[in-house]
């Protein structure tokens, strides 16, 4: 755990990111202190995390290495960061695994399974659960929670199942907090992603199994670009939401048939 400084900011900019060790949670979290927000880093990797707090612009961070899969360990990192700032104001609920992409559904390991949905739909419950918890609680109550559901909440891809499935229900999950959420100044939206340049996506770049079976090529986008959306969504006042964005490489083969 590390802080830059202990300076508190405005009300209203307390963030956590989960998965901010890499890719799209470290982009986000990058984006969120240039934009003001102290920002509380959660990632399974400790060293990662603090790669991603050395790059921080500005500002008062945690970095809480946090296996999302685990009750405990989510409660301990939300309680971290109620002992530091005092309250939550958004969680970007980023932490995901692809593990099981690529194989066949008939030779997908159970275990396997059941690890994806622990990580992408397990612990985006608890994490979206104590973040909550905190904001119904705190004063001025409420905050905002933003749920990365990607483009396989729409549509898949070949052998993905474990993952896709996940995805789509991270929608229903997103819905249930904005409903569940009303009477207590919580606002959840979701964040489909596709094709943002990051190292989940890097096979992309070489060719990447398409639904006619052919290997194919697929644009990317610069995660800066999803980043910026999610400030967007933060900086809004509860009274506003986005209930659903997609950002995604504007060529990718999602819309129309390729």
């Amino acid at each position: 755990m590390g802080h830059a400084s202990r300076v508190r900011c405005a009300p209203m900019s307390i963030a956590v990111v989960t998965g901010a060790g890499s890719g799209i949670g470290r982009s986000v979290a990058l984006a969120l202190a240039a934009a003001g927000w102290s920002v509380a880093l959660a990632g399974r990797r400790a060293g990662a995390l603090e790669e991603t707090a050395a790059a921080l612009p500005r500002g008062d961070f945690l970095a809480v290495p946090t296996d999302v899969t685990s009750e405990e360990e989510v409660t301990a990192l939300f309680a971290s960061v109620r002992d530091h700032w005092g309250r939550v104001d958004l969680l970007f609920n980023n932490a995901g695994t692809f593990a099981g992409g690529g194989v066949p559904v008939e030779d997908l390991d159970p275990a396997t399974w059941r690890a994806v949905v622990d990580v992408n739909l397990t612990g985006a419950f608890l994490c979206a659960q104590a973040a909550f918890r905190t904001m119904k609680e705190q004063d001025p109550q409420g905050g905002r929670i933003i749920n990365n559901g990607s483009i396989s909440a729409h549509v898949p891809r070949p052998h993905s199942i474990a993952y896709t499935a996940t995805k789509h229900a991270m929608t229903g999950l997103t819905k249930s907090l904005s409903l569940d959420g009303r009477p207590y100044r919580i606002a959840c939206g979701q964040l489909d992603i596709g094709n943002a340049a990051t190292e989940m996506t890097a096979r992309m770049q070489t060719g990447i199994l398409q639904a006619n079976g052919e290997l194919a090529v697929e644009p990317v986008m610069d995660a800066a670009d999803v980043a910026a959306t999610v400030v967007h969504m933060a900086g809004l006042p509860l009274e506003a939401n986005v209930q659903f964005a997609t950002v995604m490489a504007t060529t990718m083969p999602y819309i129309g048939r390729g």
